[in-house]
């Protein structure tokens, strides 16, 4: 008896799942990447966040210069959003670049 070992065949005892591809003739039900990166350039992404950056914040004072002026089309409750929104443009930009001199400075420290 010290010899007998018991053979299992696991194959057919896992239980399969849906999310499993190609089991049973079952279409995948695993999700493929929704987004497709519109562009791989480091240098584009970053000089259209900087754009981006400057309208977000800008608009808050033309919405404002629009207000004093006698414009009846915007609101204060607009320039009170877009101040909003330019607060928080402000607060991603700065953690962002502060993730990117992190980066940067552990990348120095690597010893070759």
């Amino acid at each position: 008896m010290s010899n007998f070992y018991p053979s299992y065949n696991l194959s057919d005892r896992i239980q399969h799942t849906k999310l499993d591809s190609g089991v049973y003739g079952m279409p995948s039900a695993r999700m493929e990447r929704i987004e497709s990166p519109k562009t791989g350039d480091f240098k584009a992404v970053f000089s259209g966040l900087v754009e981006n950056f400057n309208t977000e914040v800008n608009a808050p004072d033309n919405l404002l210069k629009d207000v004093m002026s006698g414009n009846t089309n915007v609101d204060i409750h607009d320039v009170m959003t877009a101040m909003a929104k330019s607060e928080i443009t402000v607060n991603i930009a700065t953690t962002a670049v502060g993730k990117v001199i992190q980066a940067y400075d552990k990348v120095m420290q690597i010893q070759v």
